[in-house]
């Protein structure tokens, strides 16, 4: 049977062709359009998808969509918002408010100690002062109990206004489309954390497994726990919405002027650099305090109180403290479903497990063994989850995932092609992956286009920049470069079996670790050796390269390992500043050019930039000895 799952359009349009039970063809609308977490109908990726599968629209028996349709969300969101009115009147939200003000009365002082790189030239510590109005609203908004509910119910009906009209819109999006390609009949909807829930568990592996999904919005909800048996999926609980840890992170994002649903992981580098004690206690006061595993909060859509914080407090200190609590509050959920139902092994999906720092810290619940992270934690990632519900029990098949390449491959002659069009000289190596290795001895930065494309937000090998991980700047020279923030780290690739020698409590998360989902505590090797993979709390987000699943990329790192003794490198995405990771050799070959990277290795041909010398005199750095 052929299942084609289309994910929400509201945001990183996907689709994904799997075909009894597995995936052969997954890829991202925005990789083809160039235009950041692409909305819309995927009428590209879906017709790449056609070409590269061979399917035609008549061979399609089923297409999978991971929300209902507007009327029927419209429903749940206002049942939400009636459930919502019950629950609130009985929480006391004062607790939280005394906790704030006097945070702000006290001596708060920014540790300047550790400087955070970028804050200094491109922002300050401090978000701009709002207009006097602005500024009174924020305090208003947060003056009582009363006013905290009061703001909370009217962003709440404010959000429902705007969220059913998106929904509407989607909804003839998706019809007229499908419509059009003679589809619309195929169609069959789903629950959207079902969906979620489906592509964790059917991709981890795990015979008997926990199954948590925690995002923004879906279907009335913005999470669920599952127990997943033998290829059954079965509810145990539902997160209702607004209690979202999704909007409650969207909103520190906005609040500290990064845009929302785009920028979290922005969040998460700086709040390495932060102190959350300063705003933690009253932010945990924001929590009801439960023992059932639920999570609940108190004015949870005021968004006013984030912005209040940040006029008052130092970005970094914001950040650290929705970090934390955000840690702490998942950390007591699951604690209270592993304890319940006696499963150790954690499969997770939603947009909040891209969260990798959060990740970490559901590694290290107690009694926890082993944790997987679905690799499109995001709803671009429910395309896969939707399809995989057709097929229920069937898409059971006891072992992970072996990789994520399910995008476009390229053949030799179009990437020649797009050379030539380009007026680029080039080589063609035989031994492409030890010509590269050879660079990187000499510290140069490499584009690697190769193979298929990852699906999913990391780039894995095939579509990365590499670049040695020991200069301890690289972070402020090459992110400026790239047109990138400065504080947010970079990730090492690395040899899996120096895992161990580099990073603590890998056990049990090694194949999560194949996707760079999750952070690990780094060895002293680790920090001794590339210190540019290393952030400021001295965690890393690894890709341990799979030698079966991309023996390329393990031949590249097996021959740097042999000439340096350094089993990682630096692995980024192969893309300029808010574009998305380039799929294409023209692709490629733009942002090769425009990020001004030293050399580009397509395949097996090798490129060096037009303007190497001139980059070379601007970039003087020692070779690895």
């Amino acid at each position: 049977m052929r299942v084609l799952g289309i994910s929400p359009l509201d945001k990183d349009a996907t689709v994904s062709f799997v075909e009894d039970g597995r995936v052969v063809f997954a890829c991202a609308e925005e990789r083809l359009t160039r235009v950041k977490l692409q909305d819309g109908f995927p009428w590209q990726a879906l017709q790449l998808g056609l070409e590269k599968t061979g399917w035609t629209l008549d061979s399609i028996d089923v297409v999978a969509y991971g929300f209902f349709d507007a009327d029927e969300e419209a429903r749940r969101m206002h049942e939400a918002y009636r459930i919502d009115g019950r629950a609130h009147r009985a929480w006391d939200t004062a607790e939280s408010l005394r906790e704030f003000w006097k945070a702000v009365r006290s001596a708060y002082r920014v540790d300047r100690t550790v400087l955070v790189p970028g804050l200094e030239s491109e922002a300050s510590e401090f978000m701009p002062r709002k207009a006097w109005y602005k500024r009174l609203v924020y305090r208003l908004a947060a003056s009582s109990a009363w006013a905290d509910w009061q703001a909370h119910r009217w962003a709440f009906r404010q959000w429902i206004k705007e969220a059913v009209a998106d929904h509407r819109l989607r909804t003839r999006q998706l019809h007229d489309a499908l419509r059009e390609l003679g589809l619309l009949a195929k169609l069959r909807r789903f629950r959207h954390h079902d969906c979620h829930a489906a592509n964790a568990y059917y991709a981890s592996g795990y015979d008997r497994a926990l199954i948590i999904s925690l995002d923004g919005y879906g279907s009335g909800n913005c999470g669920a726990v599952f127990v997943g048996e033998y290829g059954r999926l079965r509810l145990l609980h539902e997160f209702r919405f607004p209690n979202s840890l999704g909007q409650y992170y969207e909103y520190v994002t906005s609040g500290l002027g990064f845009r929302p649903g785009r920028h979290e992981g922005k969040i998460v580098g700086l709040a390495a650099y932060g102190n959350p004690e300063v705003l933690g206690p009253a932010l945990r006061a924001r929590f009801v305090p439960t023992e059932d595993g639920e999570i609940l909060m108190r004015g949870a859509l005021n968004y006013f109180f984030t912005r209040l914080a940040a006029q008052h407090f130092a970005k970094r200190d914001v950040a650290a403290a929705y970090q934390r609590v955000l840690e702490e509050v998942v950390q007591r959920a699951a604690l209270y479903w592993v304890q319940k139902t006696g499963l150790t092994q954690i499969a997770v999906s939603g947009g909040v497990n891209a969260n990798v720092k959060l990740n970490q810290r559901i590694r290290e619940v107690p009694g926890v063994t082993s944790v997987f992270v679905y690799p499109n934690m995001g709803d671009g990632g429910l395309a896969t989850g939707a399809a995989l519900l057709v097929f229920g029990e069937a898409a059971y098949h006891g072992t992970p995932i072996a990789n994520v390449y399910y995008g476009p491959e390229y053949s030799e002659r179009q990437m020649e092609e797009a050379l030539r069009e380009a007026g680029l000289s080039f080589e063609r190596c035989e031994l492409i992956e030890e010509s590269v290795a050879e660079l990187l001895v000499q510290n140069r930065i490499v584009g690697r286009f190769n193979g298929r494309m990852e699906y999913g937000p990391r780039a894995l090998g095939n579509r990365s920049i590499l670049y040695p991980a020991q200069d301890p700047d690289v972070n402020q020279w090459l992110n400026h470069q790239l047109g990138r923030t400065e504080f947010m780290p970079f990730a090492p690739a690395a040899l899996p079996e120096f895992a161990g020698e580099l990073f603590h409590n890998v056990s049990g998360c090694e194949k999560t670790a194949e996707f760079m989902t999750i952070t690990f505590d780094c060895t002293q090797r680790m920090v001794r050796e590339c210190p540019a993979a290393v952030h400021v709390d001295r965690t890393a987000r690894p890709q341990l390269v799979n030698p079966r699943e991309n023996p390329s990329f393990y031949r590249l790192l097996r021959a740097y390992y042999e000439k340096t003794g350094i089993p990682a490198i630096i692995n980024t995405s192969f893309n300029m500043h808010e574009e998305p990771i380039v799929c294409s050799p023209r692709d490629a070959i733009r942002a090769f050019l425009q990020g001004r990277v030293d050399y580009l290795a397509m395949g097996p041909f090798l490129a060096a930039h037009p303007k190497l010398a001139e980059i070379s005199r601007e970039r003087q750095r020692p070779a690895v000895v």
